[in-house]
């Protein structure tokens, strides 16, 4: 799993390259933790466009960078969901807690 951001105060971008799976999980945790305590950002997207497997560890994942770009006061979304991850977010309801688009 490679992470990838880009960005400035107002929007943080982040990129999910590779398998998002229990392997993968606490270091995306601990990357996307640095990233916002470098960017502070208003704003978070995720792009997973890279992403080509996720399982419940990647909901754990998600959950967590949402839950901190909250504390920082920051909005959360996730881009470019490819259609097996989309379906793993959408039966774990997160596409009622962070915006997918």
């Amino acid at each position: 799993m490679t992470l990838t951001a880009t960005g400035n105060k107002d929007l943080l971008r982040l990129r999910l390259d590779g398998e998002l799976d229990h392997h993968a999980a606490s270091g995306t945790v601990r990357s996307i933790e640095e990233a916002l305590r470098i960017y502070v950002p208003r704003a978070l997207t995720l792009d997973l466009s890279g992403l080509a497997f996720m399982d419940s560890s990647g909901i754990a994942v998600i959950l967590k960078a949402q839950r901190r770009a909250c504390e920082l006061g920051a909005s959360m979304t996730i881009e470019n969901v490819p259609e097996r991850p989309r379906r793993v977010l959408e039966a774990a309801g997160i596409d009622r807690i962070v915006n997918l688009i």
